[in-house]
C-alpha cells in the first residue's frame, strides 16, 4: 500500500537550501565573497501577498473497492442439493438461498442463528418462548403474513401463519419450522461463489456470500492508524478522478505482515526478519460508502483514499517557495518594495527591513503557515529565484 502525503515537507527543505544562496547573493550572509552589485541584484520578480485561510495536511493511501469479505454458509438441512443460485445474484428476505430435496432454504434477517425447531408445544400452558421466536415472527410479518402477534411466544396463531407461508413455498404444511429451513443473515446478500455442485449432499460449506453494498478496504501500516477512528470522514477517489465520500466503519484488531514480506535475510544489510515484519505489519480499515449510486457499476477496483491528518484554521500562509533561510538561522520572508515591516524582527539596509523573520507551522499543498510580530495579512513578499 502506498502512502502519499500532500504536505510538502521535503520541498520546503529544498527551498530553504536554495534560499541560502539567495540571501548570500543579497549580501546578508556575512560572507567574504565579492560584491554582487547591490542589494537588488538577483532578486526574483514574482511577488505574492500573505493570506489568511485554512491549511489542511491531507494524506493519500491506496485502497480496494469491492463487496467486502466472503462469508461461508454452512447448510444445516439434510438431503441432496437440488438447486444453487448463480454468482452475483442478490437474495433478500424471503428469497431462496438454495434447495435441498427440492425444498427451499429461505433467507431471513437476524443475528440469532436457528438453533432449534419452532413448533407449538404439547402443553398449552408451556408454549415455546424465546428471542428466536420473536425474530422469526418479525420476519414472517415483514413478508406480509398476519393473524398472529409478534412476540416471544410460538402460538397456534403463529403456526397457522406458518402453514400459509409453507403453502406459498411449496413445502409441506406442518406449521413447524425446522433448523435447516431458514438461514439468518444481517441483511441482503450477494452470492460470491458456490462450493458444491447440484447433486452433492447438503453438508458443510455450500456457498459463500458478501454484502450487497460496496465498501473500501485500506491495509494501513500498524503505526499509522490514528486517522482510522470509527465515524471519521474520508474522500475516496475512483478511477477517472471522480470522488465520493466515505466514513471509517471498522478497524481490524490484529495486524498482519504486508503481502510479499517474507521475513527474508535483510539483503546486504544483514538481519531484517521479525523486526522488519513488525515494522511492515498492516491493519485492515473498512470504509463504508453511503451513496452507492455514486459508485456507478464498479464492483472491484483500486482506489485512493484521502484523509485529513492535521488542520490549521485562520492562519497566515505563503507559498513554500517564498521562504528564505536567514543567515542568523531560521526562516524569513523578503518584503517587496514599499512594504516595510517597521523594523520588527527584520534585517537589511538602513532604508528599511528587506527581510523579516518568521516562525513556520504546518506545511500543506505547497503552502506554509507563518507567524511573527512583523507578519501581517496582505503583506507583499517576493518569491526567490
Amino acid at each position: 500500500m502506498g502512502v502519499r502525503r500532500r504536505a510538502v515537507l521535503v520541498a520546503a527543505g529544498a527551498v530553504a537550501v536554495s534560499a541560502v544562496a539567495v540571501v548570500g547573493a543579497l549580501g546578508l550572509g556575512g560572507g567574504d565573497g565579492p560584491d554582487s552589485g547591490g542589494p537588488d541584484s538577483g532578486r526574483g520578480d514574482r511577488t505574492v501577498r500573505v493570506t489568511r485561510g485554512t491549511l489542511v495536511d491531507e494524506t493519500a493511501v491506496d485502497g480496494t473497492l469491492d463487496h467486502g469479505p466472503e462469508v461461508p454458509f454452512e447448510a444445516r438441512a439434510e438431503g441432496t442439493v437440488t438447486w444453487l443460485p448463480q454468482a452475483e445474484k442478490t437474495i433478500t428476505r424471503g428469497g431462496t438461498l438454495l434447495r435441498v430435496d427440492e425444498k427451499p432454504v429461505v433467507l431471513m434477517y437476524g443475528n440469532l442463528p436457528m438453533y432449534r425447531e419452532l413448533a407449538v408445544g404439547r402443553d398449552p400452558d408451556r408454549p415455546l418462548r424465546g428471542l428466536d421466536v420473536k425474530q422469526f415472527e418479525s420476519n414472517l410479518a415483514m413478508l406480509g403474513y398476519s393473524g398472529f402477534t409478534v412476540d416471544d411466544t410460538y402460538s397456534q396463531l403463529t403456526a397457522d401463519a406458518v402453514k400459509r407461508w409453507q403453502k406459498d413455498l411449496g413445502r409441506p404444511r406442518t406449521g413447524k419450522v425446522g433448523i435447516g429451513d431458514i438461514a439468518y443473515v444481517s441483511g441482503p446478500v450477494r452470492i460470491a461463489r458456490t462450493s458444491v455442485r447440484v447433486g452433492a449432499q447438503a453438508t458443510g460449506t455450500v456457498l459463500s456470500y458478501t454484502s450487497t453494498a460496496r465498501s473500501v478496504t485500506v491495509e494501513a501500516p500498524a503505526g499509522e492508524t490514528g486517522w482510522a477512528e470509527r465515524g471519521n470522514r474520508v474522500t475516496v477517489e475512483l478511477p477517472g478522478g471522480h470522488t465520493v465520500k466515505g466514513r471509517v466503519a471498522e478497524i481490524g484488531q490484529n495486524a498482519s505482515p504486508a503481502q510479499g514480506d517474507g521475513g527474508g535475510d535483510g539483503g546486504d544489510g544483514g538481519g531484517g526478519g521479525e523486526g522488519d515484519a513488525a515494522k511492515n505489519a498492516k491493519v485492515p480499515v473498512l470504509i463504508r460508502i453511503s451513496d452507492q449510486e455514486a459508485l456507478g457499476r464498479l464492483n472491484s477496483t483500486p482506489v485512493t483514499v484521502r484523509y485529513v491528518g492535521r488542520k490549521r484554521e485562520n492562519v497566515l500562509t505563503v507559498p513554500v517557495a517564498a521562504l528564505v533561510a536567514l543567515a542568523e538561522g531560521g526562516h524569513g520572508l523578503e518584503l517587496a518594495d514599499g512594504d516595510g515591516a517597521d523594523g520588527a524582527g527584520g534585517s537589511g539596509s538602513e532604508k528599511g527591513s528587506r527581510f523579516v523573520a518568521v516562525k513556520t507551522g504546518l506545511f500543506a499543498n505547497g503552502k506554509v503557515e507563518v507567524s511573527g510580530p512583523a507578519v501581517r495579512e496582505g503583506m507583499k513578499v517576493r518569491i526567490p529565484e
